[in-house]
């Protein structure tokens, strides 16, 4: 299975576009999650300690690890996630603090070191950018969560950016990145 995690919010998307078609190149059926129609909310308090009483009993079975097991379970994830201010949109970040479940997608070793529960073997991101983009804390992030993490060895960063620079043709840029997938 492969799964879309989509953190565009604007309906016209050049972000979504592209990541579309990164979908149509890896062809076959795909799950979307829609993060700006999902009922997302960072941990709080009491959620927290409902969490970490679950995890420590090893009771997974509450809806609130749905979302963790949909991730650990899919062979491929793509995420499209616009570039705004030097990152992604907090909706992506409260996503991941909602999947990072010890036990589901990540557990422990006997000597502390992470060791991924994942799936998939790639993690596709994309992103697209006004200007210049520099993936230092956004597909960099990603990258080692999904490596170091996850579990998951393979990235790719797929980006179309400087399409809002005066003079530049946004629409042949976009364009061009996504006849490059072809």
């Amino acid at each position: 299975m492969i799964l879309y995690i989509n953190s565009c919010i604007r309906k016209v998307s050049r972000t979504n576009r592209l990541a579309k078609a990164v979908l149509q190149k890896l062809g076959g059926e795909y799950t979307e999650l829609e993060l700006y129609k999902e009922n997302l909310r960072p941990l709080d308090l009491e959620n927290l300690n409902r969490r970490t009483e679950m995890i420590e009993q090893n009771n997974y079975s509450d809806g609130m690890f749905d979302r963790a097991k949909q991730f650990a379970s899919a062979d491929i994830i793509v995420i499209a996630a616009p570039y705004w201010d030097l990152s992604f949109p907090a909706l992506l970040k409260t996503y991941i603090e909602n999947i990072y479940v010890t036990g589901i997608v990540s557990a422990y070793n006997e000597n502390g070191m992470p060791v991924g529960l994942c799936r998939a073997n790639e993690l596709y991101y994309v992103t697209t950018a006004g200007g210049p983009y520099d993936p230092t804390y956004s597909y960099c992030y990603i990258e080692s969560l999904a490596k170091n993490f996850f579990g998951i060895p393979k990235t790719h960063l797929v980006k179309a950016e400087m399409l809002d620079i005066a003079g530049n043709d946004a629409e042949e840029i976009l364009t061009r990145e996504i006849n490059k997938l072809k």
